[in-house]
């Protein structure tokens, strides 16, 4: 069991590092960042939420039914992250806000309350792992003893796994991912003399 962890642990990092590292090419030297297991979570929950929110406003709005057959649609697939961001927040002891439920999310079905949704719940997640106070404190979770740190790093997984089916989605409906169109612009011309 605890092989699984530390192969579940090591998976995690290295999507972060390969979402995170296509970024790092092109941006300018940044200020020291926050080392730690929290800050490093949060920081590749937003990277999945940046990619996740650039997609769901680039997705016209009649494609947000859209599916393959026998998956779910993609505004399924945005709430289906809303929905895991709520359950994993509350497993790490931030309990859901009042009238929001797994049935209620699956409700919303227009863009811009997906949206809207979506960004609610990316806030939520990241303040409950911003709440944890020891990452080795144990919870039931799915029949089985979870630490904090694993329902961290899972959430995280969750959403990058996702972020994954939605880029094959926007690909399979001929929308160009935000980010893709930024690395495929040309560099521009340099001046004479420079």
């Amino acid at each position: 069991m605890k092989d699984n962890r530390k192969i579940f642990a090591a998976m995690a990092v290295a999507a972060w590092f390969a979402f995170s590292s296509a970024r790092v090419g092109a941006q300018a030297p940044a200020a020291p960042v926050a080392a730690g297991l929290k800050p490093e979570v949060i920081r590749t929950i937003e990277s999945a939420e940046n990619h996740v929110m650039a997609l769901a406003e680039r997705f016209p709005a009649d494609k947000y039914a859209w599916h393959p057959e026998g998956a779910r649609s993609t505004g399924e697939v945005f709430m289906h992250i809303a929905s895991g961001n709520y359950s994993y927040a509350n497993a790490m002891g931030t309990p859901r806000p009042e009238g929001v439920t797994s049935d209620s999310l699956a409700k919303i079905t227009e863009k811009a309350q997906i949206i809207e949704a979506l960004k609610k719940s990316f806030a939520h997640l990241k303040a409950a792992v911003n709440n944890v106070s020891d990452p080795d404190k144990t919870t039931k979770m799915r029949g089985r003893d979870w630490t904090m740190r694993e329902i961290m790093l899972t959430a995280a997984a969750h959403d990058h796994e996702h972020l994954g089916q939605l880029i094959a989605y926007a690909r399979e409906n001929g929308i160009v991912p935000p980010w893709s169109e930024e690395q495929a612009r040309p560099a521009a011309p340099s001046k004479p003399g420079n």
